[in-house]
């Protein structure tokens, strides 16, 4: 355990600000924005040092934190942090920093509680981040819905209870699955040992057979899948999106949709490798429609906020199909773009939010001309739509070239089919922006628009340097991914051979040692350990 307990203080800093922040007396809701924002930006702070003390290659988690949490049943409080789970935290520090700076004017009743469930939200994110007790992550899974159900449910467009309603119930619908799977788990590394738990290292080392693995996997991947969200379970996502308040909606494109990808790591692709190799084709090819699928549909979307739904759909298809190509590029294309869509697709419903607060619409065809009246918002928003596309230089080029890379090593076929879905972004969002910034001022309210205010460049001011930053220099950003995504793919691909070869011995077909499991030999290296000596594979 280090010194200072860093991802405790991470976890429930927010919490406890948020709890404060609500106590305060109805008059002095305007000072729950500045105390909110004070807080989050601290938090961001804090939070720093997981850039340059989380050491890229170094073998185990790191900043570990572990406490007996129920020891009756073996669940433990256990925290840590490896390459991934670091540049997601410091991503989800960042965003809600900038979407509590950013909804200053936009909320106007109830503001002390709207603050406070951003911070408990992030509360609930950075937990199942950091989590490496399978139960405990869970806890936070869960915990999470509450905040963005009642953000979306109390402070959202005219259809906002159907949106929350369907947000809860799709989320929840997975996340029952995905609890059975973990008590089935639970029961048999009990079974297996003797000893009751939920760390993570220890499901890494459990003797599965491969014929048994398929329905686990699959409880685990349905609700990541939703939460991704992945094509035909996506449909949560336009609604909420639509009629949650600009700050939701930022959290939610973010950070929120990538706890489905974390999860494919961190859980489902190590825990159940030979499952992963059956479904990896299904998996893919259900990404590329989803990639395909959300351009089209984006493309024809009257409403802009609508339209960044549909990319989301999109581009997180394109992160899904990196991690079924299984290798290196994919991995690592995929993670860059986890961290692009988050910076630009943010940004973009940031900017939808700026129009909004002074229009009060939404609809495309209520625009035109908008680079005469605000200049300054045009640029930014020609810089964000670039990035969301990929052009060179700019953050998104990274990651999809990656992935694309990552998925012509598995198939051609793969790569060929996901490649038009670049052309349909370039299609849908440059014709979006020559609908709102170039030609005349269609509409004379327009005129009368004001440009972006010193705050609101502030807000953008960091999501500009990184989407310049993450195109032109992303090395930094790999070297701190990429050991964690190999350990990935090595524990994967080494534990699918042993759990092939153990069962291919226990049914009798190879040399004797029939009572030799996975469990009794050398765990495979979990992605932010090293390998455990076969004493200590359960311990």
């Amino acid at each position: 355990m280090t010194t200072f307990p860093l991802l405790t203080f991470l976890v429930f800093f927010p919490l406890v600000a948020a709890a404060l922040i609500a106590l305060l007396p109805r008059s002095a809701e305007k000072s729950a924005r500045l105390y909110a924002t004070l807080a989050a930006g601290f938090q961001f702070v804090v939070s720093l040092p997981l850039w340059w003390r989380v050491i890229p290659g170094s073998p185990g988690f790191q900043f570990e934190e572990k406490l007996a949490w129920i020891p009756s049943i073996g669940a433990t409080y256990h925290l840590g942090v490896d390459g991934v789970s670091a540049l997601l935290a410091l991503l989800t520090t960042l965003i809600t920093f900038i979407a509590s700076l950013g909804a200053w004017n936009s909320v106007e009743k109830r503001s002390k509680e709207f603050f406070a469930l951003i911070l408990a939200l992030e509360a609930g994110m950075l937990g199942t981040f950091f989590c490496l007790d399978v139960l405990l992550f869970y806890v936070f899974w869960e915990a999470m819905l509450i905040p963005m159900y009642l953000l979306i449910g109390v402070w959202g467009g005219t259809r906002r209870v159907y949106a929350a309603v369907k947000f809860f119930l799709y989320t929840m619908a997975g996340s029952v699955l995905m609890l059975v799977a973990i008590l089935a788990l639970w029961n048999l590394h009990k079974q297996t040992t003797g000893i009751p738990s939920f760390d993570l290292t220890a499901f890494y080392a459990l003797p599965l057979k491969p014929q048994d693995q398929l329905w686990y996997f699959l409880a685990f991947a349905f609700a990541f899948a939703i939460k991704v969200p992945m094509w035909p379970v996506h449909t949560w996502l336009p609604d909420a999106h639509v009629e949650a308040p600009t700050a939701g909606s930022v959290i939610l494109a973010a950070v929120l949709l990538k706890m489905g990808t974390y999860g494919f790591i961190r859980f489902a692709m190590p825990i159940f490798p030979n499952a992963l190799e059956v479904c990896t084709p299904w998996i893919a090819w259900i990404s590329i429609v989803g990639i395909v699928y959300g351009a089209v549909v984006a493309m024809v979307q009257p409403d802009l906020k609508k339209l960044v739904a549909y990319s989301s759909v999109s581009h997180m298809g394109f992160c899904m199909l990196g991690l079924m190509a299984m290798n290196a590029q994919g991995l690592a294309g995929s993670m860059m773009t986890m961290l692009n869509h988050g910076v630009s697709t943010g940004a973009l419903f940031l900017l939808v939010g700026v129009i909004y607060e002074r229009r009060h619409t939404r609809a495309i065809s209520d625009f035109g001309g908008l680079w005469k009246v605000l200049p300054v918002f045009s640029v930014i928003f020609l810089v964000v739509t670039l990035s969301s596309i990929g052009l060179p230089g700019t953050n998104g080029f990274v990651g999809e070239f990656l992935v694309l890379l990552g998925a012509f090593k598995a198939s051609f076929a793969w790569a060929a089919v996901a490649a038009t879905g670049v052309i349909l972004s370039a299609c849908y969002m440059l014709w979006m922006y020559q609908r709102i910034a170039f030609g005349p001022v269609t509409h004379e309210a327009n005129n009368s628009l004001t440009d972006l205010s010193l705050r609101e460049r502030l807000v953008f001011a960091p999501l500009l340097l990184l989407i310049f930053w993450m195109g032109v220099a992303p090395q930094p950003f790999l070297d701190r991914m990429q050991p964690t995504l190999d350990r990935t793919i090595e524990m994967t691909q080494t534990r699918a051979r042993q759990l092939s070869e153990w069962a291919a011995t226990e049914a009798g077909t190879t040399a004797p040692a029939a009572t030799t499991t996975p469990a009794a030999t050398a765990a495979p290296a979990a992605p932010g350990t090293t390998a455990t000596p076969p004493a200590e594979a359960h311990r």
